[in-house]
């Protein structure tokens, strides 16, 4: 399928063509848009790299069997050429988004109205910020992002769809979007700013008095019952550590979303292709692996994602998950650590609240203006929650 689009902020004609894989488009050129490794620079992001988006579909984890029908979208020139791209999905669900629009699928087929399928621009199951609308080098990138926004939008009403989401943008594609007339949407993450720490204690310096020893205390309790913590990378990780950390995540994600959504094969492929991109934090008790979370590695930021475990101790989901991930930033001098969605649990342990944005298309008038009332509103919450959190952060107080 394609799509004819003009940008209005240049004179040229692109067309959009669509792929069920991500397969379809070399790696090469999709490493163009979106750089091949963390050698590319400080805007690396491992997710949209064509060794995820890959993995997730050949282990069959995104999927039109499991409700993600791929359907990437590359921008292309007169002659051909590939010149930008959306990672996008024809989604026949909500799940695993992290942007919840439950309620508006409700509203919608309580009125009449079919929501599903939708289009979905995002990375599935990753709710970290990164590039929607990637695009290549010697682009101009203001005309291709507005290319890309009204190919989206194009292609929503040609399929008749009730909505399309771009989720989790940075913000000149944001700029790009709401151009094309996407609506806003606001929610908020909490991350960790490394100031240029050179160790964990040095940062425990800028908070609090109460505050800092509450968290030694904390990080001495999660390893006493004589727990190693050992960090996985690159070649160090086997597939027995997989094993056992698969075994940890299917336990988590039963108990949240009664069947986790990732497979073992994922797993396998990721670790194949992008090791280096992957950090591992295992704890280990009594010579066998018994708790553990996987992050993944960009430019200038760790991401962590999942955690799991088999035995419970106090505090090691805290120690595993997030003062783990604060010492690997520092050791590795990355400037942020983002710890995936919600968690006011967070704050204290230095993580602060970040706002983080979406844009969606809605086509039919009546629905649109009932969800652009909707996000005011929400918005303008995220806004003042986000002031009363930041307000409660452990630091001490200038002044």
């Amino acid at each position: 399928m394609a799509v004819s689009t003009a940008s209005e902020a240049s004179s040229a004609t692109y067309s959009v063509r669509v792929h069920e894989r991500v397969a379809d488009v070399l790696p090469e050129v999709w490493g163009g848009f979106t750089g091949a490794s963390r050698a590319s620079g400080t805007d690396y992001n491992p997710f949209i790299s064509h060794a995820f988006l890959s993995a997730l579909e050949e282990a069959g984890c995104a999927v039109a069997q499991t409700g993600w029908h791929v359907q990437h979208l590359v921008l292309e020139d007169a002659e051909g050429n590939a010149l930008a791209a959306v990672p996008a999905f024809l989604k026949g669900h909500s799940q695993g988004e992290y942007v919840f629009d439950h309620a508006w699928a409700d509203a919608w087929e309580r009125a009449g109205g079919r929501y599903y399928p939708k289009l979905q621009c995002s990375v599935p199951f990753t709710p970290a910020t990164g590039p929607r609308l990637l695009v290549g080098p010697n682009v101009n990138a203001e005309a291709a992002r507005a290319a890309l926004a009204g190919a989206i939008a194009q292609l929503t009403e040609r399929l008749g769809l009730s909505s399309a989401h771009v989720t989790f943008a940075q913000q000149q594609d944001m700029d790009a979007l709401v151009g094309a007339g996407f609506l806003h949407r606001t929610d908020q993450q909490f991350h960790f700013a490394n100031e240029g720490y050179g160790s964990y204690g040095e940062f425990l310096e800028t908070l609090s008095s109460r505050k800092r020893k509450n968290l030694k205390k904390e990080r001495a309790t999660a390893v006493e019952n004589d727990i190693e913590i050992r960090w996985l990378t690159g070649s160090d990780i086997t597939e027995d550590a997989l094993d056992a950390f698969y075994g940890f995540y299917t336990d988590t994600g039963s108990r949240k979303w009664g069947r986790p959504y990732l497979n073992r094969r994922f797993f396998s492929l990721v670790t194949e292709r992008m090791a280096e991109d992957i950090l591992l934090v295992m704890a280990v008790r009594g010579g066998r692996y018994i708790a553990g979370a996987i992050n993944f590695i960009g430019g200038d930021t760790i991401f962590g994602r999942h955690w799991g475990c088999v035995e419970h101790h106090k505090f090691l989901h805290f120690e595993v998950c997030y003062h783990q991930a604060i010492d690997f930033a520092i050791d590795r001098k990355l400037r942020i650590v983002e710890a995936g969605a919600q968690g006011e649990h967070k704050l204290a342990r230095g993580y602060l609240p970040v706002t983080t944005h979406s844009a969606h298309f809605i086509p039919h008038e009546g629905f649109r203006r009932a969800i652009v009332d909707y996000l005011d509103h929400e918005r303008a919450d995220v806004a003042r929650f986000g002031e009363i959190l930041s307000d409660a952060a452990p630091f001490k107080k200038s002044g």
